[in-house]
Order: structure tokens, then C-alpha cells, then sequence
């Protein structure tokens, strides 16, 4: 098992991609620390009637003493952080026409400000351990703009590309290695309200000709958590069937 006696902490865990890295870490053999606002009891008691070693964090990420003190638990309980995937994450749909002031600050406190809140709060733990991989859960629009979504979602990942590599050059003295997964047509909530038309049209410029399974982001994100990796920081992983080759 690639992750035996290591914990990590998932945000959005309670489902889609989240949940499914958080299974696929605790069958590697980590003790998954599921934080989500709503539903991380019934997916961390999910896994542990599997057997596997699942904590529930019930979790606003934009609360920043509420991080702090979470990170704080985790790191009492179980004397250790290993890993942090940050995935929670929300969209917005429409032009810049469309979009509010309010949805642009709620999109941004929640990808921006709520990964960051996690970083700062897990990495002096990974500091002392001199040691730890942090992995950010990002989206091709952060590369190449806005495809489907209002031009916040993509800006708040564009934010979050730049605070990987960012963190990298800034941890790699201490053995933490700071990477990014960037997923794009994926079977997740955000993609299950795209009328059938959208659907075929992101299809069709997919040179793999199909969407993706959140299985396969949680393969990707288990990659870089693991030793397999132990000589990449800083990379932005794209996993998008080829839609973007960069």
C-alpha cells in the first residue's frame, strides 16, 4: 500500500472527486480526514464500514479559525499531516454579464481564500516533520480561461496554479512538495446540469472522445501523494482526455 500510516486531509470530501480520493487513500492505507460543510459523517462512515481509518470534519472552508483549529485536531489526534488535497470548490455559470459581485466574492472566498486557509494552517505541522505533499485540486480554466463557467471559476484557479508553484519554491527546503491535479469533463454535480447539447459539444473537442470518471482524478492525485513522484513539486497535472496539451 503506497500511503500505509500516512494522513491526509480531503476537502470537499464528502462526494465526487473528493470522496473518491479519499477512498482510494484510505485502500492505500492512510487515515483520511474528510472535511466537507455538509455530508462528511455519512461519507466517512462510508469508508469505515469498509474498514478503513475515516475521521468526519464537518467544515466551513472559508472560516479561518475553524481551519486552524480542525488542522490543529488532526494533528493532536494522530501526531502527524502528511497530505493535504485541497478539492472543495463551487462554480459559477454564465458571462460576465451575468455574474454578480456576490457570486464573484463567494466563488473566490471559497477556492482561493479557503485553500489558502488550509495551506497556512498545515504547514508549519509539515515543516516540523520536514516532510509532506500538498496537492490542489485546480481545472484547465485556470490555464486557458473560462469554457463552460462564469470567468471567476477559471480566475479562481488561474489564483491557485500560481499559489502551487508559489508554495513549491517556498517549501522544497523543508521536503514538502507542493503540486497541482487540473481536471476538465469530468462526471462530477458541476457537470451533471449540462444540457445534452453542451455534453456532446465538450465531447466532440476532447480527443479522447469521452468524459472523464472521478476515479481517474483520484488515480492522478494518488500519483503525486506518493513516492512515485518524490522528485516533482510544482507541476500542474492535466487530466482532460487531451482537451488541453500544454
Amino acid at each position: 500500500m503506497e500511503l500505509q500510516g500516512k494522513v491526509a486531509i480531503i476537502t470537499g470530501a464528502a462526494r465526487g472527486i473528493g470522496f473518491e480520493i479519499a477512498r482510494l487513500f484510505a485502500r492505500e492505507g492512510a487515515c483520511v480526514v474528510l472535511v466537507d460543510r455538509s455530508g462528511a459523517e455519512k461519507a466517512a462512515e462510508s469508508l469505515k464500514s469498509q474498514h478503513y481509518d475515516a475521521i468526519a470534519c464537518p467544515l466551513d472552508i472559508t472560516d479561518a479559525e475553524a481551519v486552524h483549529s480542525a488542522v490543529e485536531a488532526v494533528a493532536g489526534a494522530r501526531a502527524r499531516i502528511d497530505i493535504l488535497v485541497n478539492n472543495a470548490g463551487i462554480i459559477a455559470r454564465g458571462t460576465v454579464l451575468d455574474l454578480t459581485r456576490e457570486q464573484w466574492l463567494q466563488v473566490m472566498d471559497v477556492n482561493v481564500n479557503g485553500n489558502f486557509y488550509f495551506c497556512k494552517a498545515v504547514v508549519p505541522f509539515m515543516i516540523r516533520q520536514r516532510s509532506g505533499t500538498i496537492i490542489n485540486i485546480t481545472s484547465i480554466a485556470g490555464k486557458m480561461g473560462d469554457i463552460t463557467a462564469a470567468p471567476v471559476y477559471g480566475t479562481s484557479k488561474g489564483a491557485i496554479n500560481t499559489l502551487t508553484k508559489s508554495l513549491a519554491r517556498q517549501l522544497a527546503e523543508y521536503g514538502i512538495r507542493v503540486n497541482a491535479v487540473a481536471p476538465h469533463a469530468i462526471e462530477t454535480d458541476m457537470s451533471a446540469d449540462w444540457s445534452e447539447e453542451k455534453r456532446q459539444e465538450v465531447i466532440a473537442a476532447i480527443p479522447l472522445k469521452r468524459m472523464g470518471k472521478p476515479e481517474e482524478v483520484a488515480q492522478a492525485a494518488l500519483f503525486l501523494a506518493s513516492e512515485r513522484s518524490s522528485f516533482i513539486t510544482g507541476e500542474i497535472l492535466n487530466v482532460n482526455g487531451g482537451q488541453l496539451m500544454d
